[in-house]
């Protein structure tokens, strides 16, 4: 990995942070595997749960997981003093999920000052094969922190 695409300090402390402060993020069980420079991967291990009425994963795990990840991402982007927070976003649902781990990467498409844009796609290995479970495109206003 070259050292351009590698995060600042402060960057991948913005993410670590984002993951640790975020108490419903951890009740769930999502957790950051790994960063660099705007895109972030995380995972969560599937409990009984996180099952919703007929067995499979809740599609609301696997928004959360692509939703988060994607504000990391962002995040991780945004100017000093400034945080993301989301404005809109589209979950494709691409089939039932039924796996022990899911996984997710976020890669910002485009950060900008006002808005950025990022791309959430969640995995989870089936039958020693990757699986794509569900897309997201992220869409992340760029608001500044409170003082």
């Amino acid at each position: 990995m070259s050292e351009q695409t590698l995060p600042s300090e402060r960057q991948r402390a913005i993410v670590e942070a984002g993951f640790a402060r975020a108490n419903f993020v951890s009740d769930v069980g999502i957790h950051m595997t790994d960063c660099g420079l705007g895109w972030v991967e995380a995972a969560v291990d599937i409990l009984p749960r996180h099952a919703q009425q007929n067995g499979f994963v809740h599609a609301g795990v696997q928004t959360t997981l692509a939703d988060h990840t994607a504000g990391a991402a962002a995040g991780m982007l945004a100017p000093e003093g400034f945080t993301v927070l989301t404005l809109e976003f589209k979950v494709n649902l691409l089939r039932a999920a039924v796996c022990e781990r899911l996984l997710c990467r976020a890669e910002v498409l485009k950060a900008g000052r006002q808005v950025s844009v990022v791309e959430s796609e969640v995995f989870a290995m089936v039958e020693g094969e990757k699986r794509l479970f569900s897309k997201a495109t992220v869409t992340m206003a760029v608001v500044q922190l409170p003082d």
